[in-house]
């Protein structure tokens, strides 16, 4: 059993609206073995990992898996339950899981869902070592191997104040991606986004960062306020340290002036030596050491978020308990086997550690790490109570006095954090400080949240939808306008007209396309920028208002969307012969599975734009959370005129104009002669983008004055719409530049063709090498059946190909062409553009295909720049007729009833 490639499909996909690792595993010559068949496998398995008596299977009952193994399955499928399972162990429950043969016999994708990548990769490659030992018969140390993969997900899951945050922000249905290693997180999109590293936001102020870093300053400003402190002051040795304990009276407080998390700190100290010793401890942590007059009493945490108490917990020092037999050494580890304590901060607690405060504590109490205590004997370890050195929590959120959080809330806005850790010493919280000699001892900027997520006793509380609420008030989720644009042709230029249209609508505009990343306007990045990390780099951009984003089926198998959920999915068709063969997608219906993974994730709110003639875009619309809308060149499509019926959204052409429908209710929004994208309403599937992207405008609830002038100032040329049906006249030739590059794009571009009066036709076509044979030689056919000369080329694209290979499978196409009495062969785009364009001659029709996008367009501008008779032109400058420019009497039928007063 072998992995011939793993991937982490991090957004949506084609199984599940949520990150699954897709592994493709060939079993070799394991295909037909079944586990009922290899001797001893399953009661190795079973004993291994017994656990999963708890995986349903598709029984559907408690030890369905283990029933399955019994009847016997493949490894494919027992390897993924093995790597869930591996994942729960190690302390990551999740339960989604797939096996489906579909790249040949014997050769499976494995889909595994996960919430930390590092975690799923391991947990793959321990699965399949544990699965073949199984089969061969070899040991294997399972705790040893979890254990591992514990220190795995430990070492790279979201600590527990960063993961209550994330947690929250889903509740709200706030995206949120986490943006390095640590902690951290975007929560929202775009101009909407906000971010936190844990308990801290964009907006923790660094100034009020370094005020609560200084202790020594941190008191001052409380007790200039008049906020409850004790008194102190910094100290610049031990001498010094003692001197200042007699000067305040004794007990003190040692603790270092800048540091957090309680090290270094001891209290109630009541002797030089203490004191002394203490000195020395805080001095490993910090140069800069301040001494403070010990108050009696509990230690509390509150937490305030926004100017409101939302938690407070009382504090209880590290301590162990005797049992007349295990010295506290031996008692320190006992109570470090709570698989809640942690070396770390992902667990709820953390563990006990015997270091020098420690030790000194103990010598105050006259104890060593190898003494015996007697049974329920309490023995102290650290005085502090800080979570980070061992010690627990318990909730006191209902009994905190109001003037008590009044304080907390002042000591917090003195600081200026919005969200702040408020240590006080009392010795009742419920009764105001000032009566019972309480204070405030630290303001602790990114306070943890572990002590009131988890509680050792009280309590749970939702601490990370309070920061949420302060971040995303209520009604807010931090998302902006997006539209998602996928099929098979025509993504791209109904991409740049619907953006055009919603930043004509007055949006700082996110776009990604084949052609680049845009933003406002600005091209930050060029080549095919239609996958998923370009559209993370568009949502993360925080001038962005909103996004359109052009969404490839390579990206989607990949790595998933590059966002959670869209305001609308467009789906522009779905055609047979473009990257077929590939990946395990065999079939259109395949693609079609692919592509209406955008429409999965529609909003409920939101719609679904699909080609009402296409029967596979139909299909989708049972696919689609929120509604949708149908678009098609003529009203009287079936599928149309029945949603209609129904009272939805439709988008159609009516006598030669743009008519947008709602059961009844109908908007003409532009006659096709003021849509420069279609040249009058000539080229048709130029007519079915601008549907689309209308349709797209109309479900984003832009303005409909807004979606006419972006249609009537959105041309098919070189500077909107490079490589997408360009018409130019150059050297007396009539040159249309277009990036079509599958059959079906070809036949469209063929149809519109016939329109033009040109006799001599010329081609220059390429196709990138990810292309099925029969595609190449289908396109070669068709080149040969509707143009004099064929200029064939081949450029980087090849994709895996042989040099040679592509223009060797264009040639069998163009072998009996009736038509092409001239191919020739180049290498390199810009060789074949020079070529054809010497060849052309005054009244020639010269197609150039665009594959080399960039390099194309250049090169026109270029040649229409040193040209006195090059320029670009409109189709109907070219073609006879009246094309669709409406009559007075056509316009005034095509307005709604009522629409019109005649005066």
């Amino acid at each position: 059993m072998e992995f011939r490639k793993v991937l982490a499909l991090r957004g949506p996909n084609i199984w599940a609206n949520f990150p699954v690792l897709e592994a493709w595993v060939d079993l070799g010559a394991l295909k037909d073995s079944p586990s009922d068949s290899m001797p001893g496998f399953n009661e190795r398995l079973m004993s291994w990992l017994p656990t999963m008596i708890e995986h349903r299977c598709s029984v559907g009952e408690r030890g369905g898996f283990f029933e399955r193994l019994r009847r016997g399955t493949y490894l494919a499928h027992i390897l993924e339950h093995v790597t869930l399972e591996l994942q729960a162990l190690a302390g990551c429950e999740v339960g989604f899981g797939r096996a489906r043969e579909s790249l040949g016999e014997g050769y499976y994708k494995v889909a595994i869902e996960y919430e930390v990548e590092e975690l799923v990769r391991a947990a793959i490659h321990t699965g399949r070592e544990l699965c073949m030992a199984a089969v061969e018969g070899r040991d294997f140390d399972v705790a040893a191997e979890v254990a591992k993969l514990r220190s795995i997900y430990q070492k790279n899951c979201l600590g527990p104040s960063t993961k209550s945050i994330v947690k929250a922000a889903i509740d709200r249905g706030i995206p949120w991606r986490r943006l390095n290693e640590g902690s951290l997180i975007q929560l929202g999109h775009g101009a909407k986004q906000r971010r936190i590293i844990a308990a801290q936001t964009d907006r923790t102020a660094a100034v009020a960062e370094e005020i609560a870093q200084d202790k020594e300053l941190t008191r001052e400003f409380l007790a200039a306020a008049g906020v409850p402190v004790p008194q102190g002051r910094p100290v610049s040795d031990a001498d010094d340290a003692w001197e200042a304990a007699e000067d305040i009276g004794l007990p003190v407080v040692v603790k270092p002036q800048f540091g957090n998390q309680g090290r270094g700190v001891a209290v109630n100290l009541t002797s030089r030596e203490q004191v002394v010793a203490a000195y020395v401890a805080a001095r490993e942590e910090s140069r800069h050491i301040v001494v403070e007059k010990f108050a009696p009493g509990g230690d509390y945490r509150l937490l305030v978020v926004g100017g409101k108490l939302a938690a407070a917990s009382h504090r209880i020092p590290a301590q162990v308990r005797g049992d007349g037999k295990s010295t506290i050494a031996q008692l320190v580890d006992e109570v470090n086997k709570d698989p809640r304590r942690g070396d770390d901060h992902v667990l709820p607690l953390s563990k006990i550690k015997l270091d020098a405060v420690a030790m000194n504590v103990l010598t105050e109490l006259g104890y060593t790490p190898d003494t015996v205590p007697a049974a329920g004997e309490i023995v102290i370890i650290r005085r502090n109570a800080n979570l980070s050195t061992g010690g627990t929590a318990e909730d006191v959120t209902d009994f905190v006095h109001p003037e008590v959080a009044d304080r907390a809330i002042e000591a917090a806005r003195v600081v200026g954090l919005d969200i702040a850790g408020i240590d006080v010493v009392a010795r009742d919280i419920g009764r105001p400080l000032e009566e019972q000699g309480g204070v405030i001892v630290e303001v602790n900027a990114a306070p943890g949240l572990r002590m009131h997520i988890e509680p050792s006793a009280g309590k749970p509380r939702q601490v990370g939808h309070s920061i949420v609420e302060m971040m995303f008030p209520e009604g807010q989720n931090g998302r902006i306008p997006l539209a998602a644009v996928t099929g098979t042709n025509g993504k791209t230029t109904t991409t740049r007209l619907l953006g055009h249209i919603v930043s004509g609508a007055g949006y700082n505009l996110g776009m990604t396309c084949t052609d680049g990343i845009y933003i406002g306007g600005r091209r930050i990045d060029t080549g095919d920028c239609s996958g998923p990390k370009s559209a993370r780099n568009v949502l993360q951009n925080p001038a962005v208002e909103a996004a359109v984003l052009e969404t490839a089926r390579g990206g989607i198998l990949r790595e998933g969307l590059g966002f959670d959920k869209c305001d609308v999915a467009i789906v522009t068709n779905i055609a047979d012969g473009d990257h077929l063969g590939s990946a395990g997608i065999d079939t259109a219906e395949q693609v079609a599975k692919v592509k209406r993974t955008i429409v999965d994730v529609v909003q409920p709110a939101g719609y679904a734009v699909l080609k009402a003639d296409d029967p596979l875009c139909v299909a989708m619309a049972e696919k689609c959370p929120g509604g949708v809308i149908y678009f098609a060149q003529k009203e009287t499509d079936p599928v149309v005129a029945e949603h209609l019926k129904q009272g939805r959204r439709a988008a159609f052409v009516r006598h030669g104009a743009i008519v947008l429908a709602e059961g009844m209710n109908e908007t003409v929004v532009l006659s096709l002669a003021e849509v420069p994208l279609t040249h009058a309403g000539r080229i048709g599937f130029q007519v079915e983008n601008a549907l689309a992207a209308t349709a797209g405008a109309w479900a984003l609830g832009m303005p409909i004055e807004a979606v006419r002038r972006g249609l009537q100032t959105f041309a098919a040329d070189l500077k909107h719409s490079p490589g997408r049906f360009n018409l130019l006249e150059i050297g007396g030739a009539t040159v249309i530049v277009d990036y079509g590059h599958n059959p079906s794009a070809l036949v469209a571009l063929i149809e519109a063709l016939e329109q033009f009066p040109h006799e001599r036709r010329i081609a220059v076509y390429s196709t990138a090498g990810d292309r099925r044979d029969c595609d190449m030689i289908r396109q070669g056919e068709l080149l040969g059946q509707a143009f004099d000369a064929v200029i064939v080329y081949e450029d980087h694209y090849l994709r895996g190909r042989q040099p040679g290979e592509i223009m060797g499978l264009f040639r069998k196409g163009l072998e009996n062409a009736p038509r092409a009495e001239e191919v020739h062969e180049v290498q390199g785009a810009l060789a074949s553009l020079k070529l054809a364009l010497q060849t052309a001659r005054p009244g020639d029709l010269l197609l150039l295909q665009a594959d080399c996008i960039d390099e194309t367009v250049d090169y026109i501008r270029q040649t229409l720049a040193k040209s006195n008779d090059g320029r670009e032109v409109k189709a109907q400058e070219l073609i006879g007729g009246t094309g669709m420019e409406l009559s007075l009497l056509e316009m005034i039928q095509a307005l709604p009833t009522g629409a019109l007063t005649i005066k």
